[in-house]
């Protein structure tokens, strides 16, 4: 099975030979290197860019004017703060023209802990994301899931945010990607480069013949189904929340779990059946917990769905700390991890209605 990272890099390869895809590009996109998590590895269309987010913004937002379908890379989400304004230009640009400019352009950026890259490599997007009029902005958590939402986000008429949970990228799928060769030793062979330097200069990928296959954009999935509580996650916790899940189901404890995969536009039908059923809901995300994404659903869950909450909503986030230390114990207590979750899932279904 596919790992995230080689998920992407065979859909950046459909993009730019089935879907008009002419530049993928960013700091290390192209050759030698193939980007900092080998996402582009083997492209024809990718190249490097100088190390300028602005630039990379910049020069995407063009193309998107020109009409052209490209997809730019910021390495690490944490130097993309510095485009902001930029970001917010290219939301504006169809409606501020009236519908008659698009901007068909993806950004991708990974995203998130789990790596142990301390202050400058740790930090979450997609709260501030979603704070960004204009853009659609997704976060796959599995392999399949970031073929599909990648080929949406390419055909897509909108400026797309496309989130990668760095301590995903090398999780492997259980799914197959259509037209992914069932054995990992052959797909290794075929679409990763050599490590030795010298042999990745004529290096070429062998791709397999992979198929057309779209996530809806704005569209959760449903991992776990249960009555007494539900618990809406997405990216790096959502692993973490469908083990824990599993796990209580032994104990008698069934969980309503959905990976919410868009950000932005969110499946609010899916997160308001599922809390009208059970009465119980929690928000999972790793994003410092002031201004947090998941706060706007537990406000609107309290608007819309009041009367039928047993229990109050809650949210498991990310402490608001400037940065997460280097060391481990740092980042275990910065982030939430399986424990975390797992008190916070067991005192949802223990609160007295």
């Amino acid at each position: 099975m596919a790992s995230l990272a080689q998920a992407i890099r065979m859909a950046l390869h459909y993009g730019e030979s089935k879907l008009s895809v002419d530049d993928i590009f960013g700091q290390d996109v192209g050759p030698p290197l193939g980007g900092a998590f080998t996402v582009t590895q083997g492209l024809t269309k990718s190249w490097n860019s100088p190390l300028d987010e602005r630039g990379i913004i910049g020069m995407a937002t063009g193309l998107g004017l020109a009409g052209k379908r490209c997809v730019a890379e910021i390495q690490f989400c944490d130097y993309i703060f510095n485009t902001l304004d930029l970001l917010k230009l290219a939301g504006n640009a169809s409606w501020s023209s009236n519908g008659e400019f698009n901007m068909p352009i993806v950004v991708m950026t990974p995203v998130g802990s789990g790596i142990h890259g301390s202050i400058y490599h740790s930090h979450s997007f997609d709260a501030w994301a979603a704070r960004i009029p204009g853009w659609k902005i997704v976060m796959p958590s599995t392999p399949l899931d970031a073929y599909g939402l990648m080929l949406s986000a390419i055909e897509d008429p909108d400026p797309v945010l496309y989130l990668i949970p760095k301590a995903l990228m090398r999780a492997k799928g259980e799914e197959l990607i259509p037209g992914e060769p069932s054995s990992d030793k052959e797909l290794r062979e075929r679409i990763d480069a050599p490590v030795d330097p010298k042999a990745r200069v004529k290096w070429k990928a062998n791709w397999p013949a992979l198929e057309y296959y779209t996530v809806p954009i704005g569209k959760a999935k449903q991992l776990r189904e249960g009555s007494d509580a539900t618990v809406i996650s997405y990216g790096r916790q959502m692993s973490l929340v469908t083990q824990t899940a599993d796990m209580l189901r032994e104990r008698g404890v069934n969980y309503d779990v959905f990976d919410l995969r868009t950000i932005y536009p969110y499946d609010w039908d899916a997160i308001k059946q599922s809390v009208e059923k059970t009465g119980r809901v929690l928000f999972v995300n790793e994003d410092t917990e002031i201004a947090n994404f998941g706060e706007h659903l537990l406000r609107r869950t309290c608007d819309e769905l009041f009367y039928s909450l047993k229990v109050r909503p809650r949210l498991l986030a990310g402490k608001h700390i400037p940065g997460i230390g280097i060391h481990p114990n740092l980042e275990n207590v910065s982030v939430p991890q399986k424990n975390h979750i797992e008190q916070e899932m067991i005192a949802l279904v223990e609160d007295p209605a």
